[in-house]
């Protein structure tokens, strides 16, 4: 059974759940190509300066997905979304069980409708809700002028073992935490590839779930994170 709201209604109603009827910009966010100041670039030359093999992290092929779903006692006047980055970088360092990672916030992309069919989501939100889905999303929950990177540092990665837990550090909103994360590792001589899936709570890094009309539309707490990070080892390609 499908629910049908008067017009004027489900227009309110969207444009709360949007964040706004207009699109904010967001000044002072990352622009595309620039790096964490706390990122550890030079931990990863200096391996590659000591002959150490050393992967790069391919945007164009790795993705991040987090899955955000809807809640409340109006939860059905809402949409699920899917947010997701096509552009992780970073490096790795097999020998040293080591990587380091970062996302560019600004280029957070929402509700892509492949990635919302593959999560089995069957509406499809209108571009307008999108941009303002976005906007709240950078501009009210994560912040982005302020913390516009995600980083992650990743300990015990150990290609042999195949599958396993690995040891994660996210940083994220300014605050770091550690959840626990199985990993799907597969390497050859000059490829790595990495993927897995775990949930996280959004309060855990300080952030508040967005919810209208005291939290009868409102957006879950915990998320679900899956992602496929795909390294070429340097010198392979260059």
């Amino acid at each position: 059974m499908r629910w049908r709201l008067c017009p004027a209604f489900a227009a309110c109603i969207a444009s709360l759940l949007a964040g706004c009827a207009q699109v904010k910009p967001v000044p002072g966010l990352a622009e595309k190509g620039a790096l964490p100041p706390e990122f550890p670039e030079a931990y990863y030359r200096e391996a590659a300066a000591q002959g150490k093999p050393v992967f790069r992290v391919d945007p164009k092929t790795s993705i991040v997905v987090i899955e955000v779903r809807r809640s409340g006692s109006l939860a059905r006047l809402g949409h699920d979304h899917i947010v997701a980055s096509h552009d992780v970088k970073g490096y790795v360092v097999p020998g040293d069980g080591r990587a380091d990672l970062y996302v560019p916030l600004a280029q957070l992309v929402v509700d892509e409708p492949a990635l919302r069919a593959e999560a089995g989501l069957e509406t499809q939100p209108s571009e307008s809700d999108i941009a303002g889905t976005r906007s709240n999303m950078l501009n009210s929950v994560l912040e982005a002028e302020r913390f516009p990177f995600a980083l992650i540092r990743v300990s015990g990665v150990d290609p042999r073992k195949g599958a396993g837990p690995i040891n994660v550090a996210i940083t994220l909103h300014g605050t770091t935490r550690t959840p626990e994360v199985s990993a799907q590792i597969e390497a050859s001589a000059d490829q790595l590839t990495g993927s897995g899936r775990f949930s996280f709570d959004q309060t855990d890094f300080g952030i508040t779930p967005y919810s209208v009309l005291g939290g009868a539309v409102a957006v879950r707490n915990q998320v679900d994170l899956r992602f496929r990070i795909l390294a070429t080892r340097i010198g392979s390609q260059d």
